[in-house]
């Protein structure tokens, strides 16, 4: 235990004995980390022996000089003091330069990604540990090394549950400010509502238009407004079209000790293509590697040498262990590919899946690459070792670690009332009356894999992106996995406003994932090579996902054929899909970024971003007043 009261004894000539229990140092010889100096360790301060004032191994020093000098110190006034002799002090001297200590130091880096504002407890799923869960775990990490820092890879808001989501995302960077963090690496989801808005994310100051945006508890504001994020949004290579600056700083520099280490954030390149467009007018987002790259001089400059990249693309792996990357695949593993060789670890996100990994760099020299999933559900936790003389990484261990949910983790005090404000300031908005259904509509699957709330779902996607302006779409499909609930009947003399009544909250609780929509262009062949990723043990499928799909489209499968050649027939407006045709099909950025297993989604071309799942399906219940009727779920067939 580092133990500054006796430090500050030491450097004041004192040597009254401290008063802390944990004098006397037990040890017959003085040593420095294992090594004996050969000098008899004795009290000298009272109980204190002359381990007690060095304090060597039990903090970390920035050089090896500062150690030396702090012992110089210490023995001198020993000397002085008639407690050691000359002799004993030339033996305590040598004994701490042959040490080492000094020559290293261990940093502690917390990383995590795709945090997407699930701040509640369960909300969207039960294996979602909650924020307060979340900060325990951080400070139990933090206790191990008083030199941290906590890191994020992008998306920490954006696709949000309602009780962020609601209220612009402002309780989850209030919840990230209270824990601590370093830095945020800026991700597509960030861009969700525009260069604007996310500027005022990191800068404060309450939604113009929005009621409910800052309401947050007294302590998290500012001058009785949204204080904004403490904490820095990086990235580097996401810059002004005119003027080639860069929207956020494009890396963030923390000193341990005299030991600097660099941050570089980096945003999905590929934003412009999963986002509305209007929201990144005017914005560049350039390659990854290349970007990284080219900031590498600037920072030797700055004699700088320990390079993180917080990076918001990722990979997949084929195994569910989270600190495996068995058949690690995707963007990032070209991406570390070309790094400089002075880069020393990447923390990656996107993709949702929990990995740690080895990937060659440019130089064919094996990177550690991480990602700890989403939602907060695990953390890595990082040990990197700096060289304290030429400031390079000796090297990185990392771990990424389950946070825990239930009993297995206590919720930090620190985030719990934080959490409680916001749950109970969205009980009334959620039961905000935004349409009318004429019976309830169930997730419950057919034999086919149809249901009648997805027929409804994906018939809403459509209605939101048919026109040119919107996507001009003519087909819409939907993952299973993405209707989390049933939409109930709601009934006047329960206290709804009338019979069938759907409030937002409703809908939110079936669609709690906020994904945008998005609309691409895909040939018959894809559609149906999706179609045939349904199937278990099919192009990889882990599990049977039925897509549900929407009115005018329709295809029939038979279930004992080989892969690939289950779909039997595929057609729209009664007329068949033509393999070698294009057309605009509509899904939830989920499954454009290949959720699911449906990677082929990834090669749609012409992306088009569209609003919130949760606001086309409010506008389609609006659209019909009378009610809408659960879907009629005959456009699947099953042979």
């Amino acid at each position: 235990m580092f133990k500054l009261s006796t430090l500050a004894l030491v450097l004041a000539g004192a040597f009254a004995a401290p008063a802390f229990a944990a004098c006397p140092d037990a040890s017959t010889s003085v040593t420095f980390g294992t090594y004996n100096s050969g000098v008899s360790n004795r009290a000298v301060a009272g109980s204190c022996t002359i381990d007690d004032q060095i304090l060597d191994d039990e903090q970390q020093w920035g050089s090896q000089a500062s150690f030396l000098s702090h012992v110089s110190t210490v023995t001198f006034n020993l000397l002085k003091q008639a407690k050691i002799t000359a002799a004993e002090r030339v033996k305590l001297m040598a004994a701490a330069q042959a040490s080492g200590i000094g020559n290293s130091i261990k940093v502690k880096l917390i990383g995590f990604n795709d945090f997407h504002g699930y701040i509640k407890a369960g909300e969207g799923s039960s294996s979602n540990p909650g924020v307060a869960r979340f900060s325990t775990k951080i400070k139990a990490l933090r206790a191990q090394n008083s030199l941290n820092a906590v890191v994020s890879a992008g998306d920490m808001i954006g696709a949000s549950p309602l009780t962020s989501a609601l209220f612009k995302d402002e309780p989850t960077i209030e919840a990230m400010n209270r824990i601590g963090i370093d830095f945020n690496s800026v991700g597509n989801h960030e861009f969700d509502e525009g260069k604007t808005e996310l500027l005022r994310m990191k800068q404060g100051g309450n939604h113009p238009t929005d009621q409910f945006s800052g309401l947050g508890l007294p302590q998290d504001l500012k001058n009785g407004e949204f204080a904004g994020a403490t904490f820095d949004f990086l990235s580097a290579n996401v810059v002004e079209t005119d003027s080639g600056s860069t929207v956020f700083p494009a890396y963030g520099v923390k000193n341990f000790l005299g030991n600097k280490v660099a941050f570089i954030g980096m945003t999905l390149e590929a934003t412009p293509t999963i986002v509305s467009p209007s929201g990144v007018a005017g914005l560049e987002f350039r390659d990854e590697a290349d970007t990284v790259n080219a900031l590498i001089p600037t920072l030797q400059a700055q004699g700088i040498k320990s390079v993180v990249v917080l990076i918001h693309e990722g990979g997949f792996d084929t195994t569910s262990n989270i600190n495996d990357c068995t058949g690690i695949s995707g963007p990032i593993v070209d991406i570390v590919n070309r790094l400089h060789p002075e880069v020393d670890l990447v923390i990656s996100g996107h993709t949702h899946a929990a990995y740690n990994c080895l990937i060659n760099n440019s130089a064919g020299q094996p990177v550690r690459v991480t990602s700890a999933g989403q939602y907060g559900r695990n953390l890595t936790d990082i040990d990197m070792v700096i060289d304290t003389k030429t400031k390079n990484v000796l090297s990185i261990a990392a771990t990424n670690l389950a946070t825990g949910t239930g009993a297995a983790t206590a919720e930090d005090p620190a985030l719990t009332d934080l959490v409680a404000h916001y749950d109970a300031s969205a009980a009334v908005p959620a039961g905000r009356v935004i349409g009318k259904i004429t019976a309830g509509i169930t997730k419950t699957n057919n034999a086919a894999g149809e249901s009648a709330l997805g027929d409804v779902i994906a018939d809403a996607q459509l209605a939101a992106t048919a026109s040119a302006a919107t996507g001009g779409a003519v087909i819409a499909m939907m993952n299973p996995g993405g209707i989390r609930a049933d939409l109930p009947y709601n009934l006047a003399s329960a206290g709804f406003a009338y019979d069938g009544a759907v409030t937002y909250g409703n809908a939110f609780t079936v669609q709690p994932f906020g994904n945008s929509l998005v609309t691409l262009t895909l040939t018959g062949a894809q559609i149906k090579t999706a179609l045939e990723t349904q199937f278990l043990g099919c192009n990889g499928q882990t599990q049977e996902r039925i897509l549900q799909i929407s009115n005018g489209f329709s295809y029939a499968y038979t279930a004992a054929n080989a892969c690939n050649a289950r779909v039997t027939s595929l057609t729209l407006n009664g007329l068949p899909v033509d393999s070698a045709t294009s057309y605009r099909v509509t899904v939830n950025s989920f499954l454009a970024d290949g959720g699911d297993g449906f990677v082929v989604l990834k090669n749609g071309t012409d992306r088009l971003g569209g609003e919130v799942d949760t606001d086309a399906f409010e506008k389609y219940l609006q659209a019909n007043p009378s009610g809408v009727a659960p879907g009629p779920q005959n456009r699947i067939v099953k042979n």
